[in-house]
């Protein structure tokens, strides 16, 4: 199980995310299961820290744990759990009573962190109809979310809580599908983020968590099934990838069993869980003069250990338009250099560095690979690089070979000789 990572006691780790949230809203989707978990009292706990900070919240939740555990203690066969099959009539009555008394209790546990919360009725839905030939019966889909009931209660401080319940405009009761609701609740409400509270820590591969997805990738593992022995994680991806195509910029998926994972996901820079995010999350920009000192903080460990060379901020400033830096979430993690040599229709890559915690994610490849189509839009036929530890890197990641010195032009030469760090000399043909 994670670990909580985030140190509460930092409080200006904290502070630089409130004017960026400040009357944002968040949209959090709360399995079931996590719902009947134990750590539910710490997650409305967390919830009241977000409206402490005037974040706006609406909360949906699901109840498929807590439909399966009723239809066994009744005896009754269900004919669908989550939302996404066919709805018979005892389904369907089971799960409006589930619903709720679920609502009900999430309401109670709100109220017991000194927050207002209200049942809302703002879901308008129609019905699933035949799919591949199969009846779907009570099962509902999404027609239209009531924005201007949710921006009322939203605007006097209250907590809307939205079951997974939705109504026609003749009062036929439909079961509809949490993530779902979730999905059109952020898309209406324009949310900040959508926030995914359930069993998992999010999607791992090999064993290794992924922290940041883009949403076209999310994309592609939903249609190519990836994840599809895992039906939970499957259609969080999904949603989540259709809620970024959809105007939602960040959707996170985070484990809710975990003990403040809520607040670590949101005020720590990496996060612990997996956030799936349209493109302008991250971003490869040019360097402003008011990133230079933040950029030689960034270097600085690897400036001393003589893996990058040492430069002043003078130097950096008189180069410039040479520099560009990876940002994520509005954070410097890295940094790229492109220094040109029109002369011999070359450029130098240079100050290649990501940060300690965003390391073995495949940055370095993405700049080197931006470096590359930067100067091939300069018409530069060949890349070289410099290195005293990193070569290894450069050979295996970015195709670079070593080659002797005398490729350098030489003012570059000089320079080369005149430090005394015997670099590595490597190059990449570009055509």
């Amino acid at each position: 199980m994670a670990s909580n990572t985030l140190n509460l006691a930092d409080l200006r780790g904290i502070l630089q995310y409130v004017p960026r949230f400040r009357e944002r809203l968040f949209v959090i989707a709360l399995d079931g299961a996590i719902a009947a978990s134990d750590n539910l009292n710490n997650i409305l706990l967390d919830i009241a820290v977000l409206r402490s900070l005037n974040i706006r919240i609406i909360l949906v939740h699901g109840i498929g744990h807590q439909l399966r555990e009723l239809a066994s203690q009744r005896n009754i066969t269900l004919s669908n759990s989550d939302g996404l099959g066919p709805t018979d009539e005892n389904t369907l009555e089971l799960a409006v009573n589930t619903a709720t008394r679920l609502t009900h209790e999430i309401i109670e546990g709100l109220t017991t962190v000194d927050l207002r919360a209200a049942y809302t009725n703002c879901l308008i839905a129609h019905p699933a109809g035949i799919l591949g030939g199969v009846d779907y019966l009570h099962t509902g889909k999404v027609e239209k979310i009531d924005t201007r009931c949710l921006d009322v209660l939203l605007s006097e401080g209250i907590i809307p809580v939205i079951p997974p319940i939705g109504l026609d405009g003749e009062g036929r009761t439909y079961r509809v599908n949490s993530d779902a609701i979730a999905l059109d609740v952020g898309e209406s409400m324009r949310a900040a983020k959508i926030i995914f509270l359930f069993g998992q820590d999010g999607l791992r591969t090999g064993g290794t968590l992924v922290r940041q997805l883009p949403a076209a990738e999310a994309e592609e593992i939903v249609r190519k099934r990836k994840v599809a022995d895992n039906p939970t994680l499957h259609s969080k991806l999904d949603h989540a990838a259709r809620a970024c195509r959809q105007g939602v910029p960040r959707v996170h998926l985070i484990n809710g069993t975990v003990n403040e994972a809520l607040l670590s996901e949101i005020f720590s820079n990496e996060g612990i869980g997996t956030m799936v995010y349209s493109n302008e999350y991250q971003q490869i920009r040019r360097l402003f003069k008011k990133d230079v000192r933040a950029v030689m903080a960034l270097i600085r460990q690897s400036v001393e250990g003589e893996e990058l060379i040492r430069r002043t901020r003078q130097e950096i400033l008189s180069q410039i338009e040479c520099f560009w830096v990876l940002e994520i979430d509005r954070n410097l993690v890295g940094c790229v250099a492109l220094f040109p040599y029109p002369e011999i229709e070359a450029g130098e890559l240079g100050c290649l560095y990501v940060s300690r915690r965003h390391e073995n994610q495949g940055y370095g490849s993405k700049l080197m690979a931006f470096v590359e189509q930067v100067a091939r839009s300069k018409g530069f036929k060949r890349l070289f690089a410099l290195s005293t530890q990193a070569f290894a890197y450069l050979e295996q990641k970015g195709g670079f070979i070593e080659v002797g010195p005398d490729i350098l032009p030489p003012a570059r030469r000089e320079r080369y000789e005149a430090s005394g760090r015997n670099s590595r000399v490597l190059v990449k043909n570009l055509t």
